[in-house]
């Protein structure tokens, strides 16, 4: 028999899982048996690479194209400077109030609480963010409640970072706690990748937490291509449905990993199938570096035409425009 009090010592799967993530662009391409090279190394000083082993399991090994694989995988690319790329893509700095709290949006407002993700996303529009000055941690947090609980106007608190679901579930639960007790709160949403790129995080700890509570829980995931969605990932999206939560999926439309109809239907049909609804499709943020996944807005709309002839009306994205200053996030026409 195991003592009981080493097992209260053994961290939960996930975050072994997350421990074990790579960060070695070499060792990235040496597991789906391609060749390093200089090119791949240069970019990491600006934007580390990581990448859980099991999202990598899902990339076809032999396959520099592969669309999971140029997600994550860093590419002097990077280091070009292009005119119209910023390093605060969408305006987020403007709006930054004390305790990690973003409040750009009528009504709602957003928690940066923690840096940390389980996997660096080469298009992330917060690759350039302060984390360290500007970060809601745990001893922040009083402030930053205090603050909403202190603005009647808040209907929906949200949470985001980095990747919230990166904390434990005693932070989160905590945190949950002191938001449910805030009365004019009515929903609490959660940004977050981590169902995706590291299914594992979804156990009984998460769970617990999340199906309880005052507030209507809405988590937005982040999907891009089917590919993503395997068998584990559907299994975590229907626990979390099982447990009262409501799941929308945003993308980002990027050019040599989804920017085909085709894609993008097999993308939302998939989503159904694990219980999460489509939301939206961004075009890129323009930040820095990441310039050579932009698909210009034009071949956005055809490509948003030619998905709305194969799919119903409720599998179709809205396609959408984040831009800095502006009070919602823009509906790009097609």
């Amino acid at each position: 028999m195991i003592p009981q009090t080493l097992t209260k010592l053994q961290p939960p799967a996930w975050q072994s899982a997350l421990r074990d993530a790579l960060s070695d662009p070499t060792e990235l391409l040496k597991m789906l048996e391609l060749e390093p090279t200089v090119d791949h190394l240069s970019a990491t000083r600006d934007f580390p690479l990581r990448v859980p082993l099991g999202f990598v399991s899902r990339m076809r090994k032999g396959d520099p194209n592969d669309p999971l694989l140029l997600q994550v995988l860093s590419r002097g690319l990077e280091l070009e400077d292009t005119p119209g790329f910023h390093e605060d893509a969408v305006g987020d700095l403007d709006h930054v109030r004390p305790g990690g709290i973003l409040h750009k949006y009528q009504g709602r407002a957003l928690l940066i609480t923690t840096g940390a993700c389980a996997v660096h996303c080469r298009y992330c529009f917060r690759r350039h963010f302060p984390y360290e000055e500007q970060n809601a941690s745990r001893k922040a947090w009083r402030e930053a409640v205090d603050t909403l609980a202190a603005d009647d106007s808040l209907e929906e608190v949200i949470l985001s970072g980095g990747d919230p679901l990166s904390l434990s579930d005693r932070r989160l639960a905590e945190l949950a706690t002191a938001l449910d007790d805030i009365p004019h709160l009515k929903r609490l949403r959660i940004h977050t990748r981590l169902p995706i790129v590291l299914p594992e995080r979804v156990d009984d700890g998460l769970l617990a937490w999340l199906g309880q509570g005052r507030l209507q829980r809405v988590m937005v995931l982040h999907a891009n291509h089917a590919q993503e969605l395997d068998d584990a990932v559907h299994q975590a999206c229907l626990a979390l449905s099982d447990c009262g939560v409501t799941l929308l999926n945003q993308s980002v439309l990027l050019r040599n990993i989804n920017d085909d109809a085709a894609t993008l239907a097999n993308l939302s049909e998939r989503l159904f199938e694990c219980g999460v609804m489509p939301y939206y499709l961004h075009l890129l943020d323009r930040v820095r570096g990441a310039a050579h996944f932009e698909v210009n807005e034009r071949d956005a709309a055809q490509i948003m035409q030619n998905l709305a002839s194969r799919l119903s009306g409720y599998l179709v994205p809205r396609l959408v425009r984040e831009t800095a200053g502006k009070p919602y996030k823009l509906p790009v026409a097609w």
